[in-house]
C-alpha cells in the first residue's frame, strides 16, 4: 500500500493535544503502513530522562530545544510515523522541518472526551492538568494552541474505532 504513495511523502506526522490517541493510533498506522513507529516524547525520555525531571531540572527552554533537535534528526530519517509531543508541532520551525518530509495530521477530540482518557489513565501522570480544576485547565490549554493546530488537516478521534481512525488517514494519503 505505501509504495502506491507518491514519492514526497516519506514520513507520516501526527501531532495534537494530549489524549487525542497520538501514540496508540501512529502505532496502529505504522503496522499498517510497514513503517517504523516513533513517539518523541518516548525517544526524549529514553535519552534524557522523564520530561518532568527535564523541566524541573534544566527548564522548559532546554526541553523545547531537545524537541528541536529530535525534530531535526526526524527529518532526516524516512519510513517512519512519527507521534510527536503535544507541543511540538506548535514550533513553526519544527512543523517545517517534519512537513518537509510528509504530511501532518492533527488528531483532535472534545474537551469531555480528552478528560475522560485523561481521568481514566490518571490525571496524575499529566502534571499539566494537576490542580483544583483539570477541566478549566484544559480547555485554556487546547484555546492556546488551536490555531497552530489549525494548521494542519484535522482528524476526529472521537466516537470512532482506531481502525476508523487509521482508515481515515490512510485514505487521506491515497489522496
Amino acid at each position: 500500500m505505501w509504495a502506491a504513495m507518491p514519492n514526497a511523502i516519506d514520513n507520516v506526522i501526527l501531532t495534537g493535544f494530549m489524549g487525542t490517541g497520538k501514540s496508540t493510533v501512529g502505532r496502529l498506522l505504522a503496522a499498517r503502513l510497514e513503517l517504523e513507529w516513533v513517539d518523541t516524547d518516548h525517544l526524549i525520555e529514553e535519552r534524557f530522562g522523564p520530561i518532568s525531571e527535564i523541566f524541573a531540572a534544566n527548564g522548559k527552554e532546554r526541553f523545547r530545544q531537545i524537541e528541536s533537535e529530535i525534530a531535526a534528526e526526524l527529518a532526516e530519517q524516512r519510513g517512519l510515523v512519527i507521534s510527536t509531543g503535544g507541543r511540538m508541532m506548535t514550533d513553526d520551525d519544527n512543523a517545517e522541518v517534519l512537513g518537509e518530509t510528509g504530511p501532518i495530521f492533527c488528531l483532535i477530540a472534545s474537551t469531555e472526551e480528552i478528560l475522560d482518557r485523561m481521568t481514566s489513565e490518571g490525571i496524575a501522570r499529566r502534571p499539566m492538568l494537576a490542580g483544583s480544576s483539570p477541566s478549566e485547565r484544559l480547555r485554556e490549554l487546547m484555546a492556546e494552541r488551536a490555531p497552530a493546530y489549525g494548521k494542519f488537516p484535522q482528524v476526529p478521534t472521537g466516537g470512532r474505532s482506531l481502525a476508523e481512525i487509521v482508515d481515515d488517514i490512510v485514505a487521506r494519503l491515497e489522496g
